[in-house]
């Protein structure tokens, strides 16, 4: 008996299929991980996110584990060490925004808690679940990531466009995307 999953799932690599079958769309209310996946969606910009994927584990041991008290005291020297990783995406740019987002970050936990509290609360608490039947279907952005974006934006948050925003929140379960036939659909 095969198993339908959503058409981005690549069949071929395991790392895929075990992100779309465990965590994609899978509300996620872990701190760390909320942390990991707003950046490394960013890193994805311009890229597919299998690049990203298979790149996962060395972005977590690169970057402490995503300990954002320590990623937002890196210094030059410790970018330069990530300018020679080959491990993960080496632009600069990209680094220099995942400290910017770890100081926002804890700037967010002083006032509203952590993301978790953040972001659910612009749901209800409840995952979005929307009717798409192709995943080709899915908007690359809303009304909603567009607004998280810009408050974002405002908090000092990098590489947290709309576009990348959606893509985020389909990563952490605050979007449920699967295809109508696809095995993991909310029911």
């Amino acid at each position: 008996m095969s198993i339908t999953r959503c058409g981005w799932a690549n069949p071929a690599n395991p790392l895929y299929l075990a992100y779309h079958d465990h965590d994609w769309g899978v509300p996620c209310h872990d701190e760390t991980t909320l942390f990991e996946m707003l950046n490394l969606e960013g890193a994805q910009a311009g890229l597919s996110w299998e690049t990203i994927l298979n790149k996962r584990e060395n972005y977590r041991l690169a970057f402490d584990h995503w300990d954002a008290h320590k990623i937002a005291r890196y210094d030059a020297t410790k970018v330069a060490e990530l300018l020679s990783n080959p491990g993960i995406v080496r632009n600069r740019l990209k680094i220099a925004a995942t400290i910017a987002n770890a100081q926002a970050y804890l700037r967010l936990c002083a006032e509203v808690g952590g993301l978790d509290t953040y972001l659910w609360n612009y749901v209800g608490g409840k995952t979005i679940v929307n009717y798409i039947d192709d995943y080709k279907h899915a908007p690359p952005k809303t009304a909603l990531s567009e607004q998280i974006s810009k408050d974002l934006a405002k908090r000092g948050f990098k590489f947290i466009g709309p576009t990348i925003i959606y893509a985020y929140m389909q990563s952490i379960g605050m979007v449920d995307d699967h295809i109508l036939t696809c095995f993991k659909r909310s029911k």
